[in-house]
């Protein structure tokens, strides 16, 4: 999938590291609202987010990079049961339709495989954007594991 001069490709294990990077300031500098500058729950939200455990998403699921001139703008993922566990841009390329272009790159893997549904679970910072996508609130709630952070669950139906 293109937009403009984003490029949406399946990642590789190269990416891992610039991937990781992108997550890890995606979070600490986009998502203020779910982390409200507390350096502990940041740090624990962190935790996880190493270029090994990249690499083990890039091979156990479906993930995606968005790039421009070479350069990983976002990154996104899904396991094989439709579930989005990753969508991340990187703070110099927000609002510039990266994480949409992954949604959408997300959600047709997902119909290909004869996914019905995808499910995600959303931080406070990207609820409207997913409302906006056309995802709603399933009436459930999660538990973080790493945070003890209470997050929406969204779902949305593929026609």
């Amino acid at each position: 999938m293109q937009s403009d001069s984003i490029t949406v490709r399946r990642a590789t294990i190269e990416d891992a590291a610039e991937a990781c990077a992108v997550i890890r300031s995606s979070i600490s500098d986009l998502c203020y609202l779910d982390h409200r500058g507390d350096q502990q729950l940041l740090e624990e939200w962190l935790s996880n987010k190493t270029v090994e455990n990249v690499r083990r998403r890039i091979l156990q699921s479906h993930f995606f990079v968005a790039e421009e001139a070479g350069t990983i703008l976002g990154v996104g993922a899904m396991l094989n049961s439709g579930k989005i566990t990753a969508n991340y841009v990187a703070p110099t390329a927000r609002f510039r339709g990266v994480s949409k272009a992954l949604i959408h790159r997300l959600e047709e893997t997902a119909k290909s495989l004869g996914i019905e549904k995808c499910i995600l679970e959303s931080s406070q910072t990207a609820l409207r954007f997913y409302h906006a996508l056309g995802y709603v609130n399933s009436g459930e709630i999660s538990i973080l594991p790493l945070t003890g952070t209470i997050v929406t669950v969204l779902s949305k139906e593929l026609l």
